[in-house]
């Protein structure tokens, strides 16, 4: 049943993405910021509808009162495509950055670029980081959030995390909090693998890091939150829906979480 149900979830979740996005192309052309962002929340909500109903895994964001009213930074663990759909109708008119490469795909692109999305060429390292700062000053200006994911790529549950200089460059420049976000989603839609799990998906929004701090402080608030939390949840989904990491160090992980809550 896992395998059937996670196969039916990618037909209807791709053919809904593909049947959108063609739909789209008109108001793409022809239509205001506001009915962009109209189709891409319809999309996103569609398609984490789709995975409750067809894969039966329900998503929970918790937190949302530490969202900052107005601008701010969402620095968010990266485990799967889950937190890209399911963030952004939480946030209002985000800018994500993403790697360049998302950028060529047909319709996709264009949508991402139309939409003020962020590209950065990691090829290019210093001018990839001065080219992303750029973008974001202009983000900001026009009133909108921008959403990074620290580490760069998604990382396996429990693994050890490897933050990057961008997310600190951004928060130096910016001056504008950082919301970090906690997740477990990589236990439930897990890289190159078919299956989807049934249970519940959780994320949470936490404690808000305001403008100021040094760079060693900055990156220890910022990976003592998130690490600590998604711990957490990774312990929420071992007790709920009996899912563990599927790696040894993310498995290593769980165990030292579950001893010190004992």
């Amino acid at each position: 049943m896992l395998i059937l149900r996670s196969v039916a979830f990618q037909i209807v979740f791709y053919a809904n993405f593909v049947v959108r996005i063609l739909l789209a192309v008109p108001v793409m052309l022809f239509g205001s910021e506001a009915a962009n962002w109209r189709v891409i929340n319809a999309w996103c909500r569609s398609s984490l509808w789709i995975l409750e109903h067809v894969a039966g895994t329900r998503s929970r964001f918790d937190g949302l009162d530490q969202l900052p009213k107005g601008q701010a930074i969402i620095a968010s663990k990266h485990q799967s495509f889950w937190e890209i759909i399911a963030l952004v109708p939480h946030l209002d008119r985000p800018s994500f950055i993403l790697k360049k490469e998302l950028m060529s795909i047909p319709l996709f692109g264009h949508y991402a670029k139309v939409m003020g999305m962020i590209p950065v060429d990691r090829a290019k390292r210093g001018g990839a980081i001065a080219s992303m700062l750029e973008n974001a000053h202009k983000a900001v200006k026009e009133g909108r959030q921008i959403v990074i994911f620290p580490e760069g790529t998604r990382s396996a549950p429990g693994s050890a995390p490897d933050y990057r200089q961008g997310i600190y460059r951004l928060y130096e420049a910016l001056d504008l909090p950082v919301v970090p976000v906690a997740l477990n989603s990589g236990l439930y839609w897990p890289r190159k693998d078919v299956r989807r799990w049934k249970g519940t998906i959780r994320a949470e929004f936490l404690r808000p890091i305001e403008p100021g701090l040094s760079r060693l402080d900055f990156f220890e608030a910022l990976r003592g939150s998130i690490e600590a939390r998604s711990g957490a949840l990774l312990a929420t989904a071992y007790r709920e829906d009996g899912l563990a990491p599927r790696t040894p160090e993310g498995r290593r992980r769980l165990d030292e979480v579950m001893a010190a809550e004992t």
